[in-house]
């Protein structure tokens, strides 16, 4: 069977087809002195290209599964991009192995790769991070951040910035490096409920057991704390000039926060006047040494603090 199969290949070899095939094959067109390539060598291009583009389909299927449609339009502009560098890659390699000498073009790559990368850095700093923030989805439009200080709920998340809109109604836009550069809070990832509390002092020898109670009442009146049940009231310190309480209750509005947090402290400052409980302003005792041949003169102006005075 064997050589059976030999004489067929030797006859194949020999016809008068293969050998023009064979030829066409190997037929060679000279670009410069340095630079030839023949028909076998594009064949072998154009297939080293064609399972490079189901590879690349595969992989950008399996990276964009679980990505909503609009997030995937955005991934798919940069995978674009990164397309046609593994292409230029690849063509450049495939280009090496069969023979062509393309170590002038490598070297010219690497420095204009070189000089765009300094050039736009940052906008690849930017990039970068926007496709992290896809792919991993840390951040949708709608949650409500915090990086850097400042507070918003994103509105749009572009490839190179994040649009978020702050508390008092300010666009806040943020480059996508900052992701990285950054500690990032998500306030509402694991859902829209967050705890919030209101810190107030009272004057020492005041009810605790009452200041507790009416603490409860203030945060539980409020329709949009949630679970009246959960409201919890911590004793913290004793502080210098005051008892130190914290309220703590749970909403579903974490981005209006600060206007619950005040109409919780309006209904408190309320209670409080209606069952005589005071919060204190910080107290300083000043104590004034006088030697015999000394004179002491004092002229106390607009002060925020109760200062008593002795001498001794």
């Amino acid at each position: 069977m064997i050589q059976e199969l030999e004489k067929i290949e030797k006859t194949v070899e020999k016809s008068s087809i293969w050998e023009g095939v064979k030829n066409f094959l190997n037929q060679h067109y000279d670009f410069t002195d340095r630079i030839s390539i023949s028909v076998k060598d594009v064949l072998i291009i154009i297939t080293v290209i064609f399972i490079t583009t189901l590879i690349l389909r595969f992989v950008l299927k399996i990276i964009t599964r679980k990505l909503p449609d609009d997030d995937k339009g955005k991934f798919n502009v940069v995978f674009g991009y990164f397309r046609w560098l593994v292409y230029l890659l690849i063509l450049l390699l495939t280009l090496h192995s069969v023979g062509v000498d393309v170590t002038a073009v490598f070297a010219a790559s690497a420095a204009l790769m070189i000089g765009i990368g300094l050039a736009l850095q940052t906008l690849f700093q930017d990039i970068i991070s926007g496709v992290f923030i896809l792919v991993d989805q840390t951040v949708h439009v709608g949650d409500i951040i915090e990086i850097d200080g400042k507070v918003g709920r994103v509105e749009e998340i572009k490839l190179r910035t994040t649009r978020a809109v702050t508390i008092d109604n300010k666009v806040l836009i943020i480059p996508n490096h900052l992701y990285l550069e950054n500690s990032l809070y998500n306030w509402t990832q694991n859902g829209t409920d967050t705890r919030e509390y209101v810190e107030v002092g009272v004057a020492y020898g005041s009810d605790v057991q009452l200041v507790k109670k009416i603490l409860i009442q203030a945060a539980a009146s409020n329709p949009i704390v949630l679970d009246k049940d959960d409201i919890a009231v911590r004793f913290t310190n004793f502080g210098d000039s005051s008892l130190d309480f914290k309220v703590v209750f749970t909403i579903a509005d974490s981005f209006n926060a600060n206007a619950i947090r005040s109409e919780v402290r309006f209904e408190i400052d309320r209670l409080f006047r209606e069952n005589n409980i005071s919060i204190p302003f910080p107290q300083r005792d000043i104590h004034i040494i006088q030697k015999p041949d000394q004179s002491v003169s004092l002229r106390l102006e607009q002060s925020e603090f109760n200062t008593n005075l002795s001498k001794d």
